[in-house]
């Protein structure tokens, strides 16, 4: 390979526009502080080299590695990049495990921390595992900083079990909207369900008082929303009163994920796009299904972030394309427990994530939204 030398370069990026400039003693080109080569073979295309940043007093090559080039800043996708702290199993789909997976089909590059690490998960007879604690999840978050790692355009929250934990989550919210204040983050409080608690009581108070408000999308279930604003939900009425109280606190956007009133289960969607206006409301009736699964609520919020990204201005899109997704990967986790000879009914069941690909990438919807008047 022969080097060449070359007249001075612009490269255009979307996110940051970068100058280059020749070195004239050494015939490296420097981008803001990053050593690179520029060479190519006869007849052949240019080819870039990127080393580590520059360090002062020298340009050895150990030193110029140590630190690789950002692309996801340089060439950021065109959907998003997420930082999804949630819980992990080794085996199965629940938290980060059902979540990642469905936003990477979607187009986004996604992050994980996993706040809890799990054998399996806790409906099993028993489990073992690690939880990470506040202080932990901090030093993750130093060492992005540290290498200016801290580029995201969506910042996913689940299942978090203690207040030190939770507290440094608000800490991160902060740190993420200090290098992007547009960062969307999207909240599943994850607090229990059907009457049961699944966290210490004192987590309620810092939800409501201190997460709700830096929320952009808040997606909880009936228990949940109950527990969030102090209203008991025996009505559609109630619900979207609900979503009002909610809005009040802060996020823009309120997807009640399930609600059983009346004898059936709904979606109650809820999108305040200007403060002066009411907020544009709806729901969807979601088929019910004689069976229990685990990580439904996980992969729900995961999908409604993906979809509403994607459709930013019009949740009730988001919701249905979510929704049926949803339907359509449970049909095929009940029909292949089936074919296995087993009773659906009788136990939880884990999705069928990986193969519900197609449904996850090109949902056909099914379930449709009603507006409010």
């Amino acid at each position: 390979m022969t080097a060449v030398a070359v007249p001075p370069l612009r490269v255009s990026c979307s996110y940051p526009s970068w100058w280059w400039s020749p070195s004239p003693a050494s015939k490296h080109y420097h981008l803001r502080g990053r050593c690179c080569f520029l060479f190519r073979e006869e007849g052949e295309s240019w080819l870039l080299l990127l080393r580590g940043r520059r360090r002062s007093g020298g340009r050895g090559g150990a030193a110029m590695a140590r630190r690789p080039p950002l692309l996801s800043v340089a060439l950021p996708s065109d959907t998003g990049r997420v930082l999804s702290i949630q819980s992990h199993t080794v085996q199965g789909y629940v938290g980060n495990k059902s979540a990642v997976f469905p936003l990477q089909l979607l187009g986004f590059d996604v992050d994980p921390i996993n706040s809890v690490q799990f054998s399996n998960h806790t409906g099993y007879p028993t489990f073992r595992g690690q939880v990470l604690n506040g202080s932990q999840l901090w030093d993750l978050i130093e060492g992005l900083e540290e290498n200016d790692l801290l580029h995201y355009t969506h910042l996913l929250t689940g299942y978090i079990g203690s207040v030190s934990f939770l507290t440094t989550v608000l800490q991160v919210v902060d740190k993420l909207r200090s290098v992007n204040p547009d960062l969307v983050y999207v909240c599943d409080p994850v607090l229990g369900d059907e009457g049961k608690l699944y966290v210490p009581q004192d987590l309620i108070s810092v939800y409501q008082q201190k997460v709700v408000p830096v929320a952009t999308m808040l997606t909880p279930n009936q228990f949940e929303v109950e527990l969030l604003t102090g209203l008991r939900i025996t009505s559609e009425e109630d619900g979207l009163k609900a979503c009002n109280t909610l809005h009040d606190a802060g996020p823009r956007k309120v997807v009640i994920t399930s609600a059983l009133i009346d004898n059936k289960l709904l979606l109650i969607g809820s999108h305040k796009k200007a403060k002066e206006q009411p907020p544009e409301q709806f729901k969807i009736e979601i088929p019910k299904i004689p069976a229990y699964f685990t990580g439904t609520g996980d992969l729900t919020t995961a999908l409604l972030l993906g979809w509403s990204n994607k459709y930013p201005d019009n949740l009730e899109t988001a919701a249905e394309l979510a929704v049926s997704s949803l339907q359509a990967l449970l049909r095929r986790t009940v029909e292949d427990y089936k074919r296995a000879g087993f009773d659906p009914s009788t136990s939880s069941l884990e999705i069928r994530l990986i193969q519900s690909q197609d449904e996850i990438r090109s949902p056909q919807i099914t379930c449709k939204a009603v507006k409010y008047r």
